[in-house]
């Protein structure tokens, strides 16, 4: 009778399985997954890497700009720039999660990814993707209390309450990546251990695994309803709400003024939530793992890469945030090591 990698202390059986399993009495550990990424063909490597990597260095560069202009500036010392900002460094911090260790196994001809590391990039992805999510639905409410509750905005979005609303999403976002990387571990791995994405996408890991999924999927379903839909129908609303009380002002100007406060960051929000629901939704109906590796590209790489330049040419005040700064240093001069 055969039976699976042990990833815990419990043997599971599985009958009928394609995957390949040990014989009995092996105790070895799974210790690695190989990641198929895009293509096969050696000749498109080069460019894959060449690709990848200049998306990864203008997301870096660009939400780094974005960062350094909102901290230099002090007229940028606002709920709207502080939430900016913490978005751009979770957008970093994203794509390092994936691209790094893409870009080292194009380099090094490999496509292994330890056991270990396998389950730490599903924990970070996971985080860093929850929390992209909550602070566009911070954003969205920001914007939502600045239209529709002006007078009593200073009031309620007061720096310990900004500071509260991304602790509680750091601390959601954490618990919800830890739950499931945990559970992961609890799961058992047959022989072909091929994962048909640039990255450890955990529906693909969960299920190459050879032991029942059955409250792996449950989880995930679960978490995509209440971290997913949940946010998506707060946005939705502020956004009714914003469009309501826009309507109501008189003049055309004072229109746009208002629609203009907002109008990067519904670019940003319709970029993110199209392409990720875009990626899912079709995978499921094509069940194709290479198609749907190729479109996540769009919310994991692209959409990071795109959000510093919507920001800073659709806004002013980061624009001449950035003219402050780059004039200060030009007036320092050469920088000396």
């Amino acid at each position: 009778m055969p039976i699976c990698w042990k990833s815990s202390h419990v043997d599971f059986i599985f009958h009928g399985s394609p995957l390949h399993c040990i014989d009995p009495g092996n105790d070895t550990q799974i210790s690695e997954f190989l990641l198929m990424g895009f293509s096969e063909t050696s000749d498109l490597q080069p460019f894959i890497f060449w690709l990848f990597l200049s998306m990864y260095l203008i997301t870096l560069f660009g939400n780094l700009l974005i960062i350094t202009a909102i901290i230099s500036d002090s007229h940028l010392h606002t709920p709207m720039y502080f939430f900016l900002s913490n978005l751009s460094f979770v957008d970093i911090c994203f794509t390092s999660t994936t691209i790094p260790k893409m870009l080292l196994n194009i380099q090094t001809h490999s496509k292994i990814i330890s056991y270990e590391g396998c389950i730490t990039q599903i924990h970070f992805f996971l985080l860093f993707v929850g929390l992209d999510d909550f602070l566009l639905t911070i954003m969205a409410y920001d914007r939502f209390m600045a239209i529709c509750h002006p007078l009593h905005y200073t009031v309620i979005m007061n720096s310990w309450n900004c500071g509260l609303l991304v602790l509680v999403s750091w601390i959601i976002g954490v618990l919800n990546s830890l739950s499931q990387s945990l559970m992961v571990l609890g799961l058992s791995f047959g022989t072909v251990l091929e994962i048909h994405h640039f990255f450890c996408e955990l529906n693909q890991v969960v299920h190459s695994a050879c032991s029942d999924t059955f409250l792996n999927d449950l989880v995930i379903y679960f978490a995509l309803g209440l971290l997913g839909a949940g946010p998506l129908a707060g946005i939705l609303y502020s956004y009714c709400k914003i469009v309501s009380s826009i309507h109501k002002i008189s003049s055309a100007r004072g229109k746009y003024k208002a629609f203009s406060t907002c109008a990067s960051h519904l670019s940003v929000v319709s970029l993110f939530y199209c392409t990720s629901l875009g990626v899912y939704l079709s995978s499921a109906a094509t069940h194709n793992s290479l198609s749907s590796a190729t479109a996540s590209v769009m919310y994991t790489v692209v959409t990071p890469m795109l959000n510093p330049f919507i920001y800073s040419l659709r806004n002013k005040d980061i624009k001449r945030a950035l003219k402050r700064f780059f004039g200060r240093q030009t007036r320092k001069g050469p920088i000396t090591l």
